[in-house]
């Protein structure tokens, strides 16, 4: 017995001893980063695969260097200042057999003959050229300003293929009816004069002669048809492989918008100087018609949206108001369009066009039929919430592209989770690749396009891994196997895997892996500092609990070791509404990370939470807030104390949380309308009233403040300010262009005005929406903690 009694001892005194190497403070953890190590980034291969480089630091020095290591090698080493610059891999783009590529380099396009190893410069002028591709005659297009240019490589001339003209085609005055007098003597004018008619003679001619794309029949030049952008911005020029059709779009700026300034105070010139800023949600927004120009043909022409499936469709949310989905249904007007495309497949012969209605509610595949313009359906994804989600997006084409001339890929959530698909737009076939209660989170087709490589969250929401399914469907292998989070970059021969893995306690470090089932990542580097491990982070506990709605919820919980008698809990609200803390990774808010394993080490019990709208979990979880935030994503916060109480003894009456951003505004909504679970409140850089955010986040997920009031009053902490009861602590960025200083102002101000006194702001005068500065952080954290321990611990 005396044995054990010492053994025991000897225990405490070793978690002691560790205890007291590396205690924590608000002032420790909230320094410059640096201090913990600096972990490896910005993986990139050469263009042989044999070497990979990539950034890091692990001297802890002013700056970051150049590292790179061999393929197949274990020690890296330090490159040559600039040496990647000629080594690494481009972004070319190639021929038809691959045996030659294009890349722009600083404003020029240069060719490479892979066979040969010779690179040849094609332009060096001062205008910027980029955008370079073949035709499947081999011959290059690339676009300098607006215009595209054809160079023939055979007989090394170069010619233009638009003339785009900025402003509006000049008038013509109006044609008047020719009266009779006018016919007689035009008549009279013919008969009268040979060169009259030797001029009518050679306009005939001319109209009737053959003329190419780039001069006439008798090779002297002839004028390019001028294709004017009005008063309209050009964007998105492409050509087609066989160089026929002339793809653009014209697009209007936003007219009569009210854009935002933040002022900023602590400036170099000692005035107060404004930052120009945002406009808010409901502004109005800029549009775009695409148009076709057929240089053979010589004809410009739009493409058509007004046969797309459904453009008239007008949203569910609009039966909360009858009058004015009685006037929308009145005036049965189309719904304006984003166009992303086309795509073209490899021989030309079909273009595919990515559209997305700009209400969010719809995204179409398209075939194009360039000819007339017209689109037909090949998938439609209808959301009456708002299209998302891995791979998709209403702001960019989304993980789309050809396989080959026939069958082209894509992502959707028709199934409720971000899944492959391939659809022969031919015929019309689609087939749904993988499947699952799971997300394609990123995905890259191989070089010789048999293989699709993806990122997924298979195993678990939190646990991330590489692979590989053959294009055609087929089975889904797996090649790498650590429990955590992978980021990989495959090398350009597709042998190798970069894998950038991180877990719970571990920052991110470097591995390399053989790109085969079961080959074993080694181990690159080790960057974190003696000093962060000389603390045991904690492995917070990984569990799921039910809400009130039925669904499963993942939680990180934070242990500690020595509750407070009081038994009070603090709950950590992640930011950005649409994002994933809860993985088996190291997390981006790696300050809260260690903020929480403080709250631990002083009794306190600390919960995160991946409430309803964090990533990863499928398109329900993702869009359970719609027209009501503050609703689900709040209640999961209380559900989640409920959890606490029942399974880790928590004090139900001792309770905070803090978060910042959406957290920030999820913390307010707590101490407004969940005052009875809440004794504190931290909320950072909140949201106070969604009418005053931006517009391509906030329409999403509340419609716009016009349309739809009810779903913003309901959504908006500003509303419910006269319900605060628990003790409030606010911190705000005065240049915060994000959310505004002016968010933060405004509550206070209702704060003022409704006699409340239980509240306080910290300002933060250089400070943008991601504090800098570590005094910053300090003292905000500093205040956070103080919060708790006045008021969670009496």
């Amino acid at each position: 017995m005396k044995k054990y009694f010492l053994f025991l001892l000897l225990c405490t005194g070793e978690y002691t001893f560790a205890q007291q190497i590396a205690p924590l403070t608000v002032e420790k953890i909230m320094r410059d980063p640096k201090w913990m190590g600096v972990a490896p980034t910005d993986f990139r291969w050469t263009a042989d695969s044999k070497t990979l480089y990539f950034n890091w630091n692990p001297e802890n020095k002013a700056k970051e260097e150049l590292f790179k290591i061999s393929a197949t090698g274990n020690k890296p080493v330090k490159a040559a200042e600039k040496e990647d610059e000629k080594l690494l891999g481009l972004n070319y783009a190639y021929n038809a057999d691959r045996s030659m590529g294009l890349v722009e380099k600083s404003g020029d396009i240069y060719l490479q003959n892979f066979k040969t190893g010779k690179e040849t410069r094609l332009t060096n002028t001062l205008e910027r050229e980029n955008s370079p591709v073949f035709l499947n005659n081999d011959n290059i297009v690339y676009q300098a300003g607006d215009n595209l240019f054809e160079v023939n490589l055979k007989s090394a001339e170069t010619s233009q293929i638009t003339n785009f003209v900025k402003g509006k085609k000049p008038g013509r005055p109006e044609a008047k009816a020719a009266t009779e007098q006018d016919k007689w003597l035009k008549a009279q004018q013919t008969e009268l004069f040979d060169i009259i008619k030797k001029r009518n003679a050679e306009s005939r001619s001319t109209n009737r002669g053959g003329r190419g794309r780039f001069g006439a029949a008798n090779g002297e030049n002839k004028p390019l048809k001028e294709l004017y952008t009005d008063d309209r911005f050009l964007n998105s020029v492409v050509i087609s492989p066989d160089g026929r059709f002339v793809t653009y779009k014209l697009t209007t700026p936003a007219q009569n918008n009210h854009n935002t300034v933040v002022p900023n105070y602590i400036t170099a010139s000692g005035y107060t100087e404004d930052i120009p800023g945002r406009a808010k949600v409901g502004e109005n927004e800029s549009s775009s018609q695409a148009f076709i120009y057929d240089t053979q043909r010589d004809t410009i022409y739009s493409i058509l949206t007004s046969t797309i499936p459904g453009i008239k469709d007008l949203p569910d949310y609009l039966k909360d108001y009858p009058k004015e989905l009685d006037t929308l249904k009145k005036k049965n007007a189309d719904r304006p369009v984003n166009l992303f495309g086309p795509l073209w497949n490899d021989n030309g012969s079909m273009g595919v066009v990515v559209a997305a209605s700009t209400d969010n509610k719809d995204r179409w595949i398209l075939k194009l039929d360039a000819t007339t313009g017209k689109l037909s359906l090949l998938d439609r994804q209808r959301d009456e919430a708002w299209i998302g989600g891995p791979g998709i997006s209403g702001y960019y084409q989304g993980n789309t592209g050809w396989i080959d001339n026939n069958h082209f890929y894509y992502q959707s959530e028709a199934t409720g989770y971000s899944h492959l698909y391939v659809v022969n737009v031919a015929t019309g076939d689609k087939k749904q690749l993988t499947s699952g209660k799971w997300e394609v989170q990123t995905l890259q087709l191989s070089k010789d396009r048999s293989t699709f490589y993806l990122k997924a969250n298979k195993e678990h929401p939190g646990i991330t891994n590489f692979f590989k399914i053959a294009s055609n469907g087929g089975e889904l292998v797996q090649l790498t196997s650590m429990k955590g989070l992978s980021d990989i970059t495959l090398s350009p021969d597709e042998k190798y895997l970069a894998i950038n893995y991180s877990y719970l306690n571990k920052p991110g470090e470097l591995y390399l892996q053989a790109n085969k089932a079961g080959a074993k990542a080694v181990k690159i580097t080790q960057s974190t500092s003696a000093e962060f491990d000389s603390y045991k982070w904690r492995e917070p506990d990984m569990v799921t609990f039910k809400n009130r709605y039925g669904a499963d919820v993942y939680a990180r919980v934070y242990k500690s070791d020595n509750p407070h008698p009081n038994h009070p809990a603090v709950v950590f609200v992640h930011g950005a509404g649409y994002l994933q803390n809860v993985h088996y990774g190291w997390s981006t808010y790696f300050r809260e990370f260690m903020f929480n394993n403080l709250l631990a080490d002083n009794g306190y019990t600390v919960i995160d939470i991946d409430y309803t709208a964090s990533s990863g979990y499928g398109r329900d979880h993702r869009t359970g807030i719609y027209r009501h935030m503050g609703g689900k994503d709040l209640t999961d916060q209380v559900d989640g104390v409920k959890f606490l109480v029942e399974k880790y003894g928590v004090n139900p009456k001792h309770v905070g949380l803090y978060g910042g951003s959406y957290g920030g505004f999820i913390t307010l909504m707590a101490m407004f309308n969940e005052s009875d679970v809440f004794t504190s409140g931290a909320a950072l850089r909140s949201v106070t009233d969604w009418a005053h955010y931006n517009h391509g986040y906030t329409s999403n997920i509340l419609n716009e403040p016009f349309n739809d009031p009810i779903a913003y009053k309901r959504s908006s902490p500003i509303y419910f300010a006269d319900k605060l009861k628990g003790n409030l602590l606010m911190a705000h960025g005065m240049v915060d262009v994000n959310v505004h200083f002016q968010d933060i102002v405004r509550i206070t101000q209702r704060f003022i005005e409704l006699g409340k006194n239980n509240w306080e702001l910290a300002v933060y005068p250089v400070e943008d929406h991601g504090f800098v500065e570590p005094s910053s952080w300090t003292d905000e954290y500093k205040r956070i903690f103080k919060l708790y321990e006045n008021t969670l611990k009496k």
